[in-house]
Order: structure tokens, then C-alpha cells, then sequence
């Protein structure tokens, strides 16, 4: 398993797991992952975060590519 871009986005407007992700409150889980981000190709440690959406809880990891632009991975075979 590997963490994987899926979107990157402005700040505020993001679409993951079917919502606006900006709309609910992240919880920091204390680790990082480093990914390798499409818009420069080299690898950046960035947070991994948890989010509950309806009752479900699901972890992704997000960090800034500049400024106001957001890059979000999910863990993936």
C-alpha cells in the first residue's frame, strides 16, 4: 500500500470521499508520509490526517503545494 495523489485543489474547494473536504474538521494523527507530488515530482513529507464523514472514518494525507494550492494522496494498493 502506497499513499497516491487523487486531487489537487484550491484552498477551501476540494472534493474527496464525496464531499467538500474543507467543510469538516481534520484531525492531525501525529505521523507524516512522504509522497511524491505530481506538480514538481519530488518527494515532500506531509501530514496524515482523519476525518469523520457520516459516521465513517477515513484518513488521507494533505499539505500545501503553494500557497493556497492543496494536494491530497489516499492510501491505495
Amino acid at each position: 500500500m502506497e499513499w497516491k495523489h487523487k486531487i489537487t485543489c484550491a484552498d477551501g474547494f476540494g472534493t474527496l470521499f464525496g464531499v467538500n473536504i474543507f467543510e469538516y474538521k481534520w484531525e492531525n494523527t501525529g505521523e507524516k508520509a512522504t509522497v511524491n507530488t505530481p506538480t514538481d515530482k519530488r518527494n515532500r513529507d506531509f501530514t496524515i490526517w482523519k476525518v469523520s464523514i457520516n459516521g465513517m472514518l477515513h484518513e488521507f494525507v494533505a499539505g500545501e503545494f503553494s500557497n493556497c494550492v492543496w494536494g491530497f494522496f489516499l492510501l491505495e494498493d
